[in-house]
């Protein structure tokens, strides 16, 4: 196990450490402006890539995914001492893959699902900013991502329905 400490972390660290790896987003993390923005930019192209999937099999890929990261970002946390550090993007990937979920394959709409997604996570309109505070622990880190992109999936999807023509 790693040592606890409140420090930059570095690509060696991340590299050796599976779990790190994964909290930080392959990588992403480590990068010095934007690792979330960054994260959920990998997130969107990976997602880009998969086969189509019926919505059930995508949600339920989604649970595990989000119980895997409760585990996976609060190990991270533990090892850094650190309860959300700043290049644990984990919960930046689950959260862009679930706003993708209802939104439709093309470019422009997964640009703007990408941009609301940010917005939400990083403004934390009300209850986020109350979960991301009281909430502790990877479930803590995990759960303000995923209402963050609840948000950001209620706009994408009702946007889908408005007369623009």
């Amino acid at each position: 196990m790693a040592a606890s400490r409140a420090g930059p972390v570095g690509w060696q660290e991340v590299l050796r450490d599976p779990v790190q790896w994964l909290a930080f987003g392959f990588g992403t993390g480590l990068l010095p402006v934007a690792p979330g923005t960054w994260g959920s930019l990998l997130a969107a192209f990976l997602y880009w890539w998969l086969p189509p999937l019926p919505v059930p099999v995508q949600l339920a890929g989604l649970a595990l995914a989000f119980v895997a990261g409760c585990v996976i970002c609060g190990a991270s946390a533990r090892r850094l001492g650190v309860h959300d550090h700043g290049g644990i993007v984990f919960d930046e990937f689950v959260g862009q893959w679930l706003v993708l979920v209802v939104t439709p394959h093309t470019l422009a709409w997964y640009a703007l699902a990408f941009v609301l997604f940010r917005l939400m996570d990083i403004w934390k309109p009300w209850p986020i900013r109350e979960a991301d505070h009281r909430l502790q622990g990877g479930t803590g880190i995990m759960l303000d991502d995923v209402l963050a992109a609840g948000y950001a999936a209620l706009v994408v999807g009702g946007v889908q329905f408005l007369p623009l023509a």
